[in-house]
C-alpha cells in the first residue's frame, strides 16, 4: 500500500496492533511528487479484507490547491489561478506470491 506521510505513523501502529506485520519504505512520488510511504505486509488470503479496511478507517482524503498550469492556450487571467484537488486514501496492491520464507 502507497500512503500519505501524514498517515504513515497512524498506519503503522493500527496494522502491527492488529498483528500485521509492516516493512515501511519512504518513497516519493504521486501526483505533486511529495513524499510517501510503501508498506509491505505479506498476508493471507483471508486477512486482505480485515488489512484493506484498517486502511480505509486510517488513510485520510484531504484536499489541496494546486496551481494550474499556464499555457499558450490560456487565457492571461488564468495565470497564478488554484483549482482544489482531493488527495490522499491509500493505494492497495494485491497480488499472489508464489514463495514467502522468512529467514532468522
Amino acid at each position: 500500500a502507497v500512503v500519505q506521510d501524514l498517515d504513515a505513523d497512524d498506519v503503522v501502529s493500527t496494522l502491527t496492533q492488529a498483528g500485521y506485520r509492516v516493512t515501511r519504505i519512504a518513497t516519493t512520488g504521486g501526483f505533486f511528487r511529495q513524499g510517501n510511504t510503501t508498506l509491505l505486509s505479506g498476508v493471507e488470503d483471508e486477512q486482505i479484507e480485515g488489512l484493506t479496511a484498517l486502511l480505509r478507517k486510517t488513510c485520510k482524503r484531504r484536499t489541496r490547491m494546486m496551481p494550474i498550469a499556464p499555457n499558450s492556450a490560456e487565457h492571461p487571467i488564468m495565470i497564478g489561478a488554484y483549482v482544489e484537488v482531493t488527495i490522499g486514501g491509500a493505494t492497495l496492491f494485491v497480488f499472489d506470491v508464489e514463495h514467502f520464507e522468512q529467514v532468522n
